[in-house]
């Protein structure tokens, strides 16, 4: 697939390596440099490159959203035109000093989002894990075991997309089902960020759900 990232730092950076490492093209965008997007392309060691927003978006079979959520409206202007496209948000909504959500309970910004992008197809994913375990996830991606990571939307076809890029990084999709879920995600990623940065464990922290059987 055609992989555009909108939003070089942290997550965007990590995931969209790992997508060029798992044979996805990617265009590297909106990052503090094109400096910096020049070097994720390089040591993606894949086939990746960088550009502007609107570059990542106009031939994307999906789109990573991984932006401050104070920065979403900036990168999606940028992006131009993403009716149809399918939109991977890991963009959670935390005010400016990520200390709490902004939108919650009765709404997600997931469902903002969708909002916001009326033609377009958005699926909520990657947001409930530090970026510090993605790469040994991918590394470990052989294991019969793999965590899991849950993902929500209301287009089957976008949620597909969304699976398949969740198994290449090395995780084990969990449908969580309609996008509305994402009011109950989004909170679950604070507390999965409570116990990386916060406890003795360190942030290299993945979780899994286990079905036990009658």
């Amino acid at each position: 697939m055609q992989i555009g990232i909108l939003g070089s730092g942290l997550m965007g950076g990590k995931l969209g390596t790992l997508f060029a490492r798992a044979g996805h093209d990617v265009v590297f965008s909106y990052a503090r440099s094109e400096e910096k997007l020049k070097r994720l392309a390089r040591e993606a060691q894949g086939n990746a490159r960088a550009g502007t927003p609107v570059d990542a978006a106009r031939d994307a079979d999906a789109l990573l959203l991984a932006v401050h959520w104070s920065r979403v409206d900036d990168v999606l202007k940028q992006a131009g035109n993403v009716s149809n496209k399918v939109i991977v948000s890991c963009s959670l909504p935390m005010n400016a000093d990520n200390t709490d959500l902004v939108i919650a309970h009765t709404s997600s910004g997931a469902e903002a989002l969708a909002k916001k992008l009326r033609r377009a197809r958005v699926v909520s994913a990657f947001g409930t894990v530090p970026s510090e375990v993605l790469f040994g996830v991918f590394e470990a991606k052989r294991k019969a075991n793999r965590p899991s990571l849950v993902y929500c939307g209301d287009d089957h076809d976008a949620k597909d997309v969304a699976a398949t890029l969740i198994r290449d990084v090395g995780f084990d999709p969990v449908d969580a089902g309609p996008l509305r879920i994402a009011r109950h995600m989004e909170p679950f990623a604070l507390l999965v960020a409570q116990l990386a940065y916060e406890t003795d464990g360190g942030p290299e922290l993945a979780y899994r759900f286990e079905r036990r059987a009658k």
